[in-house]
């Protein structure tokens, strides 16, 4: 396919469409944040858990003000579909992020969707959720055969050291 100037011309769409029309999408985009906010860790595609960061860190931006902000609580009444869903915005995850500045969400990659469509999929997740880790914290392997060698050369490094002094 050729690039042509009629392609890289956006005229003003900036976000993906992602369903049949702007209230659609919202109302996809709204379920996804109240399904973040509720179990803190959801699993959906790609492009939608990418759409949906941006709108997750805002919103505990303005969770961060506290509950007595205007604006905070019309932002969390409108994203959050789950009205029982806005004192655990306020009392537990705007405490946590509170020494944070940004990036209060973290996105994995997993494997594509078999069964449908072939989807690329991901996990969106608040940090310090009380979930396992979906990647294990990798450990320092003392037996692989870099760490040998390094071992070696250190010990070797140090004896030439010792002697020349």
């Amino acid at each position: 396919m050729r690039l042509t100037l009629q392609m890289l011309i956006s005229h003003g769409r900036v976000a993906r469409k992602m369903g049949l029309g702007p209230q659609s999408r919202l109302d996809m985009l709204r379920n996804i944040l109240t399904g973040l906010v509720r179990h803190e860790r959801i699993e959906t595609t790609a492009a939608r858990a990418d759409e949906v960061r941006f709108y997750a860190e805002k919103l505990v931006d303005y969770a961060k003000k506290g509950d007595t902000d205007e604006k905070a609580m019309k932002m969390a009444s409108f994203w959050l579909t789950e009205k029982d869903l806005v004192p655990k915005l306020f009392k537990v995850l705007a405490p946590r992020f509170e020494t944070y500045s940004r990036d209060y969400t973290r996105i994995a990659r997993i494997p594509n969707r078999e069964n449908l469509d072939r989807a690329k999929m991901a996990v969106v997740e608040y940090k310090g959720n009380p979930f396992p880790p979906l990647y294990p914290v990798r450990k320092e392997n003392e037996l692989t055969l870099i760490n040998q060698l390094l071992k070696g050369y250190r010990e070797e490094r140090a004896q030439e050291l010792s002697t020349s002094a």
